[in-house]
């Protein structure tokens, strides 16, 4: 009898497949659950898990039944409610809307609503998104390597033994070593039970007895051939093989000045940190600078980015000249690849917008893979908005520009600009 034995890594979760193959079947009502939780959430709560609720309509097995027509009895027993003519109503149909408002008859079924993980909310959130024109290099001095198998060894660790090929190989020593001795046996064996066969007063007891004596002889050396030595043991063989792997920066720059009101903050805040759990879910090797400006930039760690309320004027240029020197002191973009995210209300220190314009053409733009700028204000376009147009002119797959008007704009927004628009070059 045949055994099949079920060694998947499931771990305690027996219900691993099942789940995910439902979590594939109601994809689409589970990202707009993870979109609609994306505007209500607090900055804090942004990565953990969600409650989904699916409407009972859309949870329904198909059923087969028969077609319409023809008369058709049935028995119910127990009836104290109905008599012959009387329609049944279907189940649902005669309460109220799934459970929303009273009514004092009828039934309802409520909507479906289970728990997805923090894991499973991260993987809806960002799924589809990818940083454009990512660039494969292989950097000098400092290469990552994968494991890979590379055929079987003679030596090696017990943890990477491969037990089919060595009792395979055993098997073949085995045959090897035994089958003269085996054609020999069935020879002997043959011989004797011939013999054996004849009447008692024409057998040869001294022939039967030196048969015997050599069968035995035989299955004794056959026997002494160890099942398994320590020349048929195979292992595995691994050996680490170097990797072309895509090192990035990511360059946040966030406007704190006074224009911008602690809602707007907030807004760009939420923005910022959608952008680094991209970031951190989606890429080993990327390192983010954290910029913040007023008249003048600081490069800040995460804490003080997300949390210190300092504030002052509005001058653009200041956290753009700061990029620049960063870029041109720590990542040269023969090595790495360069991203930027800004976030601004627009406002600006009178012609300081040109002054931004011009660093971004000259010495931003050409260095960079992408670039992209967030206008959060619910007001019409300024200055430093119109420089920008004339900046995604010149450089259009390379630099973008969205407006967030308020909390609901911002996941939308962040999936516009980083959406995978094609395959990444190598």
């Amino acid at each position: 009898m045949s055994y099949i034995i079920d060694r998947r890594l499931n771990g305690k979760k027996k219900s691993t497949v099942n789940r995910q193959r439902f979590l594939r079947r109601y994809k689409a009502h589970i990202k707009k659950a993870v979109g609609d939780a994306m505007n209500n959430r607090s900055i804090m709560d942004m990565d953990k898990g969600e409650r989904i609720s699916i409407p009972t309509r859309d949870i329904n097995e198909p059923l087969l039944s028969h077609g319409t027509g023809g008369h058709i009895e049935h028995i119910l027993p127990g009836n104290r409610e109905f008599t012959t003519g009387d329609r049944i109503p279907r189940q649902g149909q005669s309460g109220g809307d799934n459970g929303s408002g009273a009514s004092d008859s009828g039934e309802g079924v409520d909507e479906f609503v289970f728990q997805i993980s923090q894991e499973e909310f991260l993987n809806f959130m960002f799924e589809g998104l990818q940083l454009p024109n990512m660039v494969k290099q292989q950097l000098a001095g400092n290469t990552a390597f994968r494991v890979i198998r590379a055929g079987i060894s003679n030596e090696g660790t017990p943890g990477r033994l491969n037990v089919i090929r060595s009792l395979r190989a055993a098997h073949a020593r085995r045959i090897a070593l035994t089958s003269s001795k085996r054609r020999k046996l069935r020879v002997l064996e043959t011989a004797l039970a011939q013999e054996e066969k004849k009447d008692l007063a024409l057998r040869d007891q001294r022939q039967i007895e030196a048969l015997k004596s050599d069968i035995s002889e035989l299955r004794k050396r056959i026997g002494r051939v160890p099942f398994l030595d320590d020349f048929d043991l195979k292992y595995n063989l691994l050996i680490r093989q170097p990797k072309p792997r895509s090192r990035a920066v990511m360059f946040c720059l966030m406007d704190v000045s006074g224009s911008m009101n602690q809602a707007t903050k907030d807004m760009a805040k939420r923005f910022f940190l959608l952008l680094y759990l991209f970031l951190q879910r989606s890429y080993e090797y990327t390192e983010v600078v954290f910029i913040r400006h007023h008249t003048s930039a600081k490069e800040v760690d995460e804490e003080e980015f997300f949390y210190s309320r300092e504030t002052g004027g509005t001058i653009v240029s200041s956290a753009l000249k700061l990029m620049r020197r960063i870029m041109h002191e720590r990542y040269p973009d023969s090595e790495w690849n360069i991203y930027g995210a800004q976030a601004s209300d627009g406002d600006n220190w009178n012609d300081d917008s040109s002054t931004c314009h011009k660093i971004l053409i000259d010495d931003i733009m050409p260095h960079v893979q992408y670039y992209s700028y967030v206008e959060i204000t619910p007001r019409d376009h300024q200055a430093l908005w119109d420089e920008y147009e004339s900046v995604r002119t010149l450089f259009p797959s390379h630099f973008a520009m969205e407006q967030i008007v308020g909390v609901q704009d911002i996941y939308p927004v962040f999936r516009q600009l980083f959406s995978q628009k094609g395959t990444a070059r190598c």
